[in-house]
Formats: C-alpha cells, structure tokens, sequence
C-alpha cells in the first residue's frame, strides 16, 4: 500500500492530496496540521476520490511528534507544505511595513519558511527515515541552507516546474499541432513573478534559461510568451500542476522522469533534472557545467534578497534588501541565522502587526 504522508493541511497541502489522490498511484493519503483544517481538507479529498485519507493533528515544529509519527507511518514519501506564514499572507495589504517587506524580498521572511522544514528534516533524521522528502517551503533558498547543515531534503518544489509549464503553454499556443520537445530550464524563485506575468527583463542575464530538445537550442523568450497572470493565490493552481509529476516519479515503482524542478539535494535554485527508481539527478543540456549552472542561480538569488548562505546556514541579505526595511526595522535585514529564526520571526510578527 503506497503511502504519502503530506504535512501542511493549507491550500496547496490539500491541492497536492487531492492531485495525488485523483492519480490513482497513491492509496494511503496521510495529511497532517495542527488546526482542525486539516479534518475538512482529509473529508474532501476522501469525498471526492478513490483513495484513503486520514487527517492527523500534528504541530511540525514538535520534532519529537513528527519523528513519532515517521516511525509509525513508514510513509513511502513525505512532502513538506508548511510555514509559518504562507507566501500570500500579506496579499490585500498596502500599510507601509508590508509594502517595505515586500520589497526586500522573501528572503526577508526566511524565519516564516525555515523552521518547520527544519523541524522535519531532523525528525527524519532521528526516526532514521531513508525514504525520499520533497519540500515546497521556498525551496530555493531553505534548500540550501539545510545542505549547509546536512539536512537537504531529496528535492524541492514548484518555480522552475512553474517556469516549464509556462514555456510549454507558449509552445502549445505557437505550435499546436506538434508535440513539445523536451523542455529544460535553469531558473530561480526569484524569477518566477516575471515568468507568471509575461514580464521579460530587459537584461536577458537576468531571465531564467530555456532549452529545447536534446541538443538544448536555448530559447528563453519563451519563459515570457504565456498569458500573463497577476501574482496572488491563483498560482497555487499551477504550483500543484507543476509538481504533480515530480512526486508521482519519487513513488515506489514509477516510471523515470525528466522535469525541472527547484533544489536538487538543495542546490540553490531549480534546475532541469532526472527521476529513476528514487534517485535524483542533475539533467542538465549540453554545454552547460554543474557549476555554471549553480553560479547561476546564486546570482538569481539577489532578487529574493539573498546575497550569500554561510556554511552554517547563515543567510546575508542583499543592499537592496536592507535598504527596503531601513525605515521601519533595519534589524530585520541583518544575518539570518538557523540559531535565531524563533526570535526574527516574532519581530516580523511585531512588525507587520
């Protein structure tokens, strides 16, 4: 009996058990929270599809609980949904903290995204739990930070699988009659507003980078060719879509896979890559080295804020990031540290209150 255990009972956790559930390879769904959302989101995926869903109380940022239950359940894969506070928390507002947090960049609100990730990650680690994690908690940055401490998940979720449906949308549109080569692409968060938006930069060092086919002809103008959509909860809807195929790949006896998808063994950023038999690996075109392409996304990374990762998973945010919360509390822009994430996020709390 294939099990998947999701924790994080929010919209996407819940688009994500229902997409699982629908795809018929899943017959076990355990989805975990800490409110009784988690109750109504297990009856409605149990509702709507052949499959069985049981909804549990869990608080993530209680390791011991999460190690318990890993050693319980044996899920065949866990897929990490949760935060402190969603990406989306501040949609609506306009008040001059949310419009300067905003503006620094989601690296900014790495203790919101951080801590449960981390939580379950060394939950894992002492339950001894060997199968795989994918993690959609801002992958790109929180990836890396957990290899620092070697604690990288299998693989993270969502951006540059967005960056691939949308490159695909635009093919399909230009060309419908002919199949869709293979899509490759190198690209970071950071860049996944201006992808969803149709917004090309004028700098096209600072878009993300598309290969086709084999021989990997690089056309990234068609990252930008999809009908724009304005940022806000709507992007759930191709999240889930995008890392659909990415989890069905991770289970137990799954055909092998080639997707591009954020955070590889936390990697900074997405790349394009290869499933087989549980295993992950780098997909990259020709041409294009490993270090090239990590060089890459780091640089990326600047537009979430992030200037540098320490190797103990200190995060350094960038002039411009600090420069956007100077005028409201400056000390939200100094070093994020793995030691420190309770405390700056009850700042963050206080500010935006």
């Amino acid at each position: 009996m294939t099990t998947v255990l999701i924790i994080g009972a929010g919209d996407m956790g819940e688009r994500v058990a229902d997409g699982l559930a629908a795809g018929g390879r899943v017959r076990r769904l355990l989805l975990a929270g800490r409110s009784a959302v988690v109750d109504a989101a297990a009856a409605t995926v149990a509702s709507a599809r052949d499959c069985l869903v049981e909804a549990i109380r869990l608080d993530a940022s209680r390791q011991d609980e999460v190690a318990e239950l890993l050693s319980r359940a044996r899920p065949d894969l866990v897929v990490h949904c949760a935060s402190l506070r969603g990406p989306w928390a501040m949609s609506g507002r306009s008040d001059p903290a949310a419009r300067a947090i905003a503006a620094a960049g989601l690296g900014l609100r790495l203790p919101y995204q951080l801590p449960l990730v981390l939580s379950v990650l060394r939950a894992a680690r002492d339950a001894g739990y060997q199968g795989p994690v994918a993690n959609l908690s801002f992958p790109d940055v929180t990836g890396p930070v957990l290899a620092r401490l070697g604690l990288a998940p299998t693989i993270g979720l969502g951006n540059a699988a967005m960056m691939q449906l949308r490159v695909r949308a635009a093919l399909r549109a230009a060309r419908p009659e002919q199949p869709a080569p293979l899509i490759r692409v190198l690209g970071h968060h950071a860049q996944v507003f201006d992808v969803m938006q149709a917004r090309p930069p004028a700098d096209p060092d600072q878009r993300c980078r598309v290969y086709l086919g084999e021989d990997g002809q690089r056309d990234d103008t068609l990252a930008y060719q999809a009908p724009p959509l304005a940022p806000g909860p709507r992007y759930n809807v191709v999240t889930a879509a995008a890392v659909l195929p990415v989890l069905e790949a991770l289970l137990p006896g799954a055909a092998p896979l080639r997707h591009s998808t954020a955070a590889p063994a936390g990697l900074p950023g997405g790349y394009p890559v290869r499933i087989a038999d549980g295993a992950v690996t780098l997909d990259l075109p020709p041409g294009l080295t490993e270090a090239e392409a990590i060089a890459c996304n780091e640089r990326m990374a600047h537009g979430d804020g992030v200037e540098s990762i320490d190797e103990d998973g200190t995060v350094h945010l960038t002039a411009a990031s600090r420069q956007a919360v100077a005028g409201i509390a400056p000390e939200l822009a100094e070093p994020v540290a793995v030691t420190d994430l309770a405390d700056r996020a009850a700042l963050l709390d206080s500010v935006l209150a």
